[in-house]
């Protein structure tokens, strides 16, 4: 897959298959859309291209928008490469853009900068300033140029019964297993390992204690949740907490990981974790050593449920 990060660089000669939107999560119903635009481009002998945004359309336009993402635009890139598309544009989303007319992005956008021969849509597919053109208006500009416009049905979006926001809710509520079954994939959580307050050595369940980045990632409930990790070459199950460590008055939310059978160091690695499963919420125990009976049988719980897998 060939990425581009402006459409104005995008460099193919052949004509294009291109299918545009902001893709958060690459979920199920985004796949299949994704298997109609990379079938009908080798059927044709075209290139398949999805054009997408970054920053997402309400961070720029609506400043006062806590959107969360379930994804950050490298972890959106490294679902997509796995699918089989050819060419992967994120054009940044800036006011100016926006301001584009119907007309100029379709021009601009469509023809000059990604030769599309043909694009795929869905049914409420809105474009131009303050999104007042349609599927409708995009099927007139393709006779008028010379490419040809399918849409997705409304049936065959109704049929995955799915959504972005449908996905940010269940994450947002500690639903993981909801999630998961929707994306078709392991929630993800990606950053690097920082120091923490070691509480968790004291207890004999060192952490690694991860830092995102991106602001605008999304982080689920606050609880304990199964998870693995793919770290060289080799993949580690552990049980992470998302929350605040009331049980020594934290304020702070952390994202803290106990790997089993295993104590390298991880400071200062960039690593991805996958969420597999919610535990409880997090509570806040009258002592330390409560706490740690808690954790052992989070661990015995989570042992049971990784082998249970095999």
């Amino acid at each position: 897959m060939k990425r581009y990060s402006n459409a104005k660089t995008y460099d193919s000669q052949t004509h294009s298959v291109v299918t545009i939107g902001t893709f958060d999560g690459v979920h199920i119903g985004h796949k299949k859309i994704i298997e109609r635009l990379v079938e009908s481009a080798r059927k044709n002998n075209l290139e398949s291209v999805i054009l997408t945004f970054f920053p997402h359309p309400r961070m720029v336009l609506q400043q006062d928008s806590d959107i969360k993402l379930i994804n950050t635009i490298d972890e959106r890139i490294q679902i997509l490469e796995k699918t089989g598309l050819d060419n992967l544009v994120i054009h940044p989303f800036t006011k100016e853009f926006s301001r584009l007319s119907a007309g100029e992005y379709v021009q601009q956008m469509l023809i000059d900068c990604l030769k599309a021969k043909h694009v795929i849509i869905g049914y409420d597919h809105r474009f131009g300033r303050n999104r007042n053109s349609n599927i409708t208006d995009l099927a007139s500009y393709g006779v008028q140029n010379d490419f040809t416009v399918e849409e997705i049905s409304k049936q065959d979006l109704d049929d995955v019964a799915v959504s972005s926001t449908k996905i940010r809710k269940a994450l947002f509520d500690g639903n993981i297993t909801k999630a998961n079954a929707y994306l078709g994939y392991c929630f993800m959580l990606t950053g690097k390992v920082v120091k923490g307050k070691r509480l968790g050595r004291k207890l004999n369940y060192p952490t690694a204690n991860l830092h995102i980045e991106e602001d605008y990632k999304l982080i689920p409930k606050n609880g304990v949740y199964i998870v693995k990790s793919f770290i060289d070459s080799k993949i580690y199950f552990g049980m992470m907490n998302i929350g605040t460590n009331p049980t020594v008055n934290g304020t702070k939310q952390t994202i803290e990981t106990h790997f089993f059978d295993t104590s390298f160091n991880l400071y200062d690695k960039k690593i991805q974790i996958e969420m597999i499963k919610r535990i409880r919420d997090e509570k806040k125990f009258d002592s330390l050593e409560q706490l740690q009976d808690a954790m052992q049988q989070d661990e015995d719980f989570s042992r049971d449920f990784i082998n249970s897998l095999v």
